[in-house]
């Protein structure tokens, strides 16, 4: 009897077709746990979008939380000769400033010489320069100038030493080679004094030098631009600086001069309560709020024509977050003269988000910005309704909060959910198999009927002839 090599070929009957439909069958018992998989991942993916907009409001209560941000001053300065920065030891008060003269680097420029790639340079020897700012008996700087060195290479010599506090460069005045010296720094006791640059030339460049003079008579002279310091009145009160970055001259103040002013006409400083930044945080803080809640209602909406229903929806770890930062807003802080959200002008409205009067937040930072503080900040270690949400948030989001630990939950279900699923497709291969092979039985079992089936059925037809005599 011939081998069977596809379920059917010797029954006859769609076997492959019925084995297709039975591994279907068992395949659809894998569905529920492929949308219990997908909904926990569904869910993971919805806890990463609330604990964002969390991790944003707890950001927005955190500048709220800093007494320093009711505290902070600006400067505000009405013209355009200088600028105005201000640190936290600065002082309210209005000045008045007059600039009449700016900081400058001294300049130096030393004799021309006819070459600047030229040696000039007969021996070993070391330019000495001198400084305004230096006392008597003071060295000068000494910089180490090699034999054969050319103009040029006194230049690369004099950059290369970076605490000379000079630079250098050449500059072609038309009839020769001058090395031009600036003082990095500004102010008079910055300022270049003097150069032993004729005195470390060879005889021969010394020569050129002073028969040029001898044609044209100065130009053995050194060109120099003294440095200076900035100078200013501040309410009448002469002050010199070093540098055009002004520090101290008003109680953490620093003025950046830019220009003078014209004379008799100073210009008006006023430093200030900061209002700006206090309100934008306060409007940060109430954006964010919104923000969160509008997510969260997302997340736990439900559709009653659709039946759809958010990733969250019905969620008690939702609801125990809403509940916590609910009680916190409405609970009000502390002792001092705003106890509620409502005396700053936050009231909560019935949609659960928080609406902000401006003229209310106005009149406050204008008026009353230590109150304020001492809501949002508090006026001790306790802390204020800021603190108090900050601890909350803190709690919530932390690695053992409800946030972490219901996204934890949701990835051991979806683990679990991944094993069921893996085993039960191996149970189903296996039955699948169980099955083929008992069909492969059953098409050789039938396929052996047919046979014994058609020998029978001939061996009668040969008897029913032998019995008619027509056919003997």
């Amino acid at each position: 009897m011939s081998t069977i090599t596809a379920l059917g070929v010797g029954s006859g009957l769609d076997l492959s077709g019925l084995l297709d439909q039975l591994r279907d069958a068992e395949r659809g018992k894998l569905a529920p746990l492929q949308a219990q998989r997908e909904q926990q991942q569904a869910k993971i993916s919805a806890f990463g979008q609330l604990q964002s907009s969390l991790t944003k409001f707890q950001d927005s209560v955190a500048k709220l939380n800093d007494a320093s941000l009711f505290q902070s001053l600006s400067a505000n300065v009405r013209g355009e000769a200088f600028t105005a920065t201000t640190s936290k030891a600065a002082q309210p008060g209005t000045f008045s400033v007059e600039v009449t003269q700016l900081a400058r680097a001294g300049t130096l420029a030393t004799q021309r010489v006819e070459a600047a790639d030229t040696a000039i340079v007969d021996a070993d020897t070391q330019l000495e320069l001198t400084f305004a700012g230096m006392a008597p008996g003071d060295e000068p700087l000494k910089i180490d100038i090699a034999a054969g060195a050319s103009l040029e290479d006194i230049r690369d010599a004099i950059n290369a030493t970076k605490e000379s506090g000079v630079s250098a460069s050449i500059v072609n005045d038309g009839s020769g080679f001058r090395l031009a010296l600036n003082s990095t720094e500004t102010g008079a006791e910055a300022s270049i004094a003097s150069t032993n640059f004729l005195d470390i030339l060879g005889a021969e460049a010394q020569a050129a030098i002073t028969a040029d003079n001898d044609a044209e008579p100065g130009s053995n002279t050194v060109i120099t631009q003294a440095g200076q310091n900035a100078e200013l009145k501040v309410n009448g009160i002469d002050i010199t600086s070093a540098t055009n970055k002004v520090e101290g001259a008003i109680q953490g103040v620093t003025l950046n001069l830019e220009q003078t002013t014209e004379a008799g006409q100073p210009i008006t400083l006023r430093v200030e309560q900061d209002t700006l930044k206090a309100r934008e945080a306060v409007q940060g803080f109430v954006k964010a709020f919104n923000e969160l809640k509008g997510t969260i209602g997302k997340l736990t909406s439900f559709n009653a024509e659709t039946g759809q229903a958010g990733e969250l929806n019905g969620d008690s770890a939702v609801r125990t977050i809403e509940a916590r930062l609910r009680s916190v807003l409405s609970g009000g802080t502390g002792e001092g003269e705003l106890r509620m959200l409502s005396q700053v002008g936050i009231t909560l409205q019935r949609d659960g988000t928080l609406k902000l009067d401006d003229a209310k937040l106005n009149e406050l930072t204008s008026g009353n910005m230590a109150a304020l503080g001492e809501f949002f900040a508090g006026a001790d270690a306790k802390g204020g309704l800021a603190g108090s949400l900050n601890g909350t948030l803190e709690q919530l989001l932390d690695g053992n909060g409800i946030v972490k630990r219901s996204i934890s939950g949701a990835e051991t279900r979806m683990k679990s959910l991944g094993e069921r699923f893996e085993r039960m497709e191996v149970s189903i291969e296996r039955t699948i198999d169980r099955y083929r092979v008992q069909f492969g039985q059953l098409d050789s079992m039938i396929a052996q009927m047919n046979q014994t089936s058609a020998y029978l059925t001939q061996q009668f037809d040969m008897l029913a002839d032998l019995g008619n005599p027509r056919k003997r």
